[in-house]
């Protein structure tokens, strides 16, 4: 019986250690990889995605690689959330654009040039295209709209936390305005405010001794004009900007605050979310990531951490990840 439990026991090691080695490690692989784990092997990644019907991203990379190849690890791929939706919503496969052998091989498949800078394609489970190609656009957004074409290609629903994603990501090409609000209880104020499209942000704070709540948006998606008229429906008024404002931070995110949820790194746009979706007494968890809900139940079992909401989000989240380490 032992001898057979040992047997058993090493089976589940080396096909435990088979599967590490099948993915790349993102705590020890190359900046130009970002911090997603990926499949080297394009039949392996093919095979994965039959059997998860997740469309494959496959990363061509010069690695190690120029300038714009390191960037495009720091900046793009090692987005927290974006990285997530790499990791979970599809099957991540990198191609060394520099190497001869297999990837080499895949390079000709796709008529894809060697030593090029880097090149996204999203293929599905026989390897045929269902993403127009990323190249020659090298932001966050250029990524991210490629991944948001084939999700909706392949999928009847994208997932709601990348769904925010894009509209923080699209926020951030200099579209956001700031306007202010009275009313008589600016955590109510946030909670009705936040749940508006086209909202980014809320802040609780004073004016001439008033509560407001200061609100970034985003005019691409709704004017000054709508986002007024819904305050005034709800009992609220537009202050000038010309009144100093007084940010009040111990009344930020009123409802978030005292939920588990304080925990957690989140975007501003997160935040927003979460605590008008808490204050209006509905389930928040759709606006988190993968890792997101993961790390939620398990704060839900060991309730006493650091808390991180109101943390810068990328400093946050990697504070969270080495809390797991």
């Amino acid at each position: 019986m032992k001898i057979y439990n040992l047997v058993v026991v090493c089976a589940f090691l080396a096909t435990t250690i088979t599967f590490a080695q099948n993915r790349t490690n993102p705590k020890n692989q190359p900046g130009e990889l970002g911090t997603v784990s990926w499949y080297r092997d394009y039949d392996e990644a093919l095979s994965a995605s039959k059997k998860t019907d997740k469309p494959v991203l496959i990363l061509f990379q010069e690695i190690p690689g120029c300038a714009t190849c390191r960037n495009y690890g720091k900046d793009v791929l090692s987005n927290p959330l974006l990285a997530d939706a790499i990791e979970n919503e599809f099957i991540p496969l990198a191609i060394y654009n520099n190497k001869e052998g297999a990837d080499a091989q895949i390079l000709k498949k796709y008529n894809e040039p060697t030593w090029n800078n880097p090149v996204v394609r999203i293929v599905d489970a026989q390897g045929g295209n269902i993403a127009p190609r990323v190249a020659g656009n090298y932001s966050a957004i250029g990524l991210y709209n490629a991944m948001n074409l084939a999700l909706n290609r392949h999928f009847k629903e994208v997932p709601e936390y990348f769904v925010l994603l894009g509209k923080e990501l699209s926020a951030n090409t200099g579209n956001t305005k700031d306007t202010y609000y009275s009313m008589y209880c600016f955590w109510t104020g946030e909670k009705q405010l936040g749940s508006q499209e086209g909202v980014l942000n809320t802040e609780a704070g004073f004016m001439s001794g008033r509560e407001v709540v200061k609100v970034t948006y985003d005019e691409k998606s709704i004017d000054e004009e709508d986002l007024t008229a819904f305050a005034k429906a709800n009992k609220m008024q537009p202050i000038p900007q010309t009144v100093s404002y007084r940010w009040s931070q111990k009344d930020e995110d009123y409802y978030l605050q005292h939920s588990y949820y304080r925990y957690l790194p989140l975007t501003p746009l997160q935040r927003t979310k979460i605590n008008s979706a808490l204050g209006s007494r509905k389930d928040p968890s759709a606006y988190l990531s993968p890792s997101q809900k993961s790390w939620l139940k398990d704060l839900k079992k060991h309730p006493r951490q650091k808390e991180l909401a109101s943390e810068p989000f990328e400093k946050a989240w990697n504070m969270r990840v080495n809390l797991g380490n």
